[in-house]
């Protein structure tokens, strides 16, 4: 990626694309320049990898908006957009979207984590939103997202409280696949995503598609386009490639 980037580290290692926050002396904070080009490299990554990872620097995860940037700007109705387009681009790449978390991961560094697809997380992970104890709303998602995820009871619980989890939390309410011991965080997180790069890109692909647009629909509907997918989609080349080295014992050589 010959590019410069203000607020971010991006890079292609193998089959993994990875975006690191880069802003650590103020616990990777979001403002206009970070989330534009969060959306940029995503869009980037999601041709030329086949997972992207996203990770902060330093200690922490996200922190949240700068609120200094947000006393400032005047420009909130764009930047809060912004915010919203990044977002919406992780969680609907078409490539699985892991996030490594670290540190804090509140308000808009909480509504981060959650469009991302998979949230492998560090046991002495922060992990709320606090909006509510500074008179403020999300903006970013979390009103919404939220309640998806874990229930209208929970998320308003959080929401409404500013109240913290750490990472054996967030996995035990469903906000995070996995937790684990901070100094592992970058091997496991790394590892994950690899192992996730030598599966079936098309199949990837169509798992993440059934999931996020069956969300949107009701069940019956939403089996009938589990059915009509996978009928198209067992008669490619991954899908028989993967039958046959079931029966042949080996490892799989997909596209």
């Amino acid at each position: 990626m010959n590019r410069e980037w203000q607020t971010l580290k991006v890079w292609v290692d193998g089959e993994v694309g990875h975006v690191v926050l880069n802003r650590p002396r103020v616990l990777n904070a979001l403002n206009y320049t970070v989330v534009l080009e969060l959306e940029q490299a995503v869009r980037e990554l999601e041709t030329q990898a086949r997972v992207i990872l996203i990770e902060g620097a330093g200690d922490h995860f996200c922190a949240g908006a700068d609120l200094r940037y947000v006393a400032e700007t005047q420009k909130m109705r764009e930047f809060i957009e912004q915010i919203n387009r990044a977002f919406f681009c992780i969680e609907r790449a078409p490539i699985p979207v892991v996030a490594a978390v670290q540190g804090y991961a509140l308000a808009g560094g909480f509504e981060l984590m959650q469009a991302c697809d998979v949230v492998i997380v560090a046991e002495n992970a922060v992990i709320g939103d606090q909006h509510s104890n500074f008179g403020l709303i999300p903006g970013g998602g979390g009103t919404q997202r939220l309640s998806r995820l874990i229930g209208r009871q929970r998320a308003l619980a959080l929401l409404l409280s500013g109240d913290r989890l750490d990472g054996q939390e967030a996995v035990a309410w469903g906000l995070a696949y996995r937790s684990v011991p901070f100094p592992q965080l970058a091997e496991q997180s790394l590892a994950f995503a690899q192992r996730l790069a030598t599966k079936s890109q098309g199949g990837l692909k169509a798992l993440k598609y059934l999931v996020d647009c069956g969300s949107e629909k009701v069940l019956t509907e939403a089996i009938e386009l589990e059915v009509d997918t996978f009928l198209e989609w067992v008669r490619g080349r991954d899908a028989q490639e993967g039958l046959r080295a079931f029966q042949e014992r080996r490892p799989p050589n997909f596209e």
